[in-house]
């Protein structure tokens, strides 16, 4: 119960990486607001929250490919008293492809969706955060920030974008008790890797189970993450227990990454 009385926004929290980190800060005593832009979907993931301290979950709807949007979500969420400890910023990725071939809409597409919206939700949050006295960040990235990835092009530019930002914050915001790490994921099974997988399959011509036995055979522990093997640490850099934890990196990927 080491988050009870904590209040958390967990952004593309509908499935994947997402869900488990909010069901599993849930199931240790938080309050979660769940943040996706399809609201049928954040109806069935509201269900799967364990509430049995009690907690009032609820959901905001925002699509981060509009910053314009979202920002008016967060403003009224907040002017409704709304003064969150966590923020879990988390979004799906770009496509794949080769950087050479990527239109530059991608490339501006790509950094709204991250860096400006992770950018939107942490002005709108920290206020709140600060008046608490304390305040956790956690952005979930990919172990790209690290080592870029073949055929990630765009998602490589614009997540060391965002692993930089992170690093200028934590240095910031230190002060005030608010911490700023990054969850670097490897391969893990989730519906983006699956997408990722097909892509790669039929430019191949290999079958998705062949690509994915590949990227599984990356690891040194020879298999695929699952998504509550990234949601733990997650949670864990959400906990009191993180306290003095701040600005760095966590990959969880098996030991996939070369560089230290």
């Amino acid at each position: 119960m080491e988050l009870l009385n904590k209040h958390a926004v967990v952004c593309g929290s509908t499935q994947g990486i997402g869900l488990e980190s909010a069901k599993l800060m849930a199931h240790r005593g938080a309050k979660i607001t769940l943040v996706a832009r399809n609201e049928r979907k954040l109806q069935v993931a509201l269900s799967e929250l364990d509430a049995s301290n009690g907690q009032m979950h609820d959901y905001l709807v925002a699509d981060f490919s509009n910053p314009d949007g979202l920002k008016t979500v967060i403003e009224s969420f907040v002017a409704a008293g709304n003064k969150p400890h966590i923020l879990v910023n988390n979004t799906g990725g770009p496509k794949g492809g080769l950087i050479i071939d990527a239109d530059v809409s991608e490339f501006v597409n790509t950094f709204n969706q991250h860096l400006i919206c992770n950018h939107i939700l942490v002005q709108g949050l920290v206020p709140g955060m600060k008046e608490n006295g304390e305040g956790k960040i956690i952005n979930v990235i990919s172990t790209s920030v690290k080592q870029p990835l073949n055929g990630l092009g765009v998602s490589n530019t614009i997540r060391g974008a965002v692993a930089n930002w992170s690093k200028t914050l934590a240095n910031e915001l230190g002060q005030f008790n608010i911490t700023v790490n990054n969850v670097l994921p490897g391969a893990t099974n989730t519906g983006r890797l699956n997408s990722i997988a097909e892509v790669k399959a039929g430019k191949m011509n290999q079958t998705v189970e062949e690509v994915l036995g590949a990227m599984a055979g990356l690891s040194p522990m020879q298999r695929i993450a699952e998504p509550n093997e990234v949601a733990e640490a997650i949670a864990f850099l959400a906990s009191p227990r993180a306290s003095y934890i701040n600005g760095i990196n966590i990959p969880v990927d098996g030991g996939r990454t070369k560089s230290l």
